[in-house]
């Protein structure tokens, strides 16, 4: 995700607008140790800056992981988009369903930029069609995919594909409702 981001957001953001990714040692890590990290933002946070936490959502229940991570925020003292109401926000909470793989099946032709070799038609096979939806393992799908195409061969590069193809992806472009939903919320936060 780190990868990916530090690849998407410099050609989302506008002129003069900084961002900064930490990284945390998956999803277990980040999960023991957000409340303390936002607590810490809470105590300096100027009013302009947003904070956005990204997971995947992997085999948790979509609702019960925003949940926690929205506890999280409210422990922290800092007011999440989902419960500020009219108010301003400091803070939004997105899953990546069901991973970050699911992002790129979203905006194949990204993927298509990044590695012509693959079929334009990915998109169109039954199971793939609806990129949040993706049975199995999206990271297990997008790496046959990958390696049926002749890419690699060794296993996914995962660091490698976050940057090409974070490099390449359209916001408009993207059937994701998840990457749709993180869009969203970096387009308000830059209000």
């Amino acid at each position: 995700m780190e990868a990916f981001l530090r690849a998407l957001l410099p050609r989302l953001l506008p002129a003069g607008r900084t961002f900064e990714v930490h990284a945390f040692q998956g999803k277990a890590d980040l999960l023991g140790k957000l409340e303390a990290r936002l607590r810490a933002y809470a105590a300096w946070l100027p009013k302009d800056w947003r904070v956005v936490v990204v997971v995947d959502r992997d085999d948790d229940d979509c609702h019960e992981l925003k949940q926690r991570l929205e506890e999280a925020a409210d422990k922290a003292g800092l007011r999440s988009r989902s419960r500020a109401g009219a108010r301003p926000w400091q803070l939004v909470n997105r899953i990546a369903i069901e991973e970050l793989e699911a992002w790129y099946f979203g905006d194949w032709d990204a993927v298509r930029a990044a590695y012509p070799r693959v079929s334009p038609d990915v998109p169109k096979r039954q199971g793939l069609r609806d990129p949040d939806a993706i049975a199995g393992g999206t990271w297990e799908a997008f790496e046959r995919i990958m390696q049926r195409h002749g890419y690699f061969k060794g296993g996914l590069a995962k660091i490698e594909a976050a940057r090409a193809i974070g490099a390449q992806i359209e916001p408009e472009r993207s059937r994701s409702g998840s990457f749709q939903a993180f869009h969203q919320a970096l387009v308000e936060a830059l209000v």
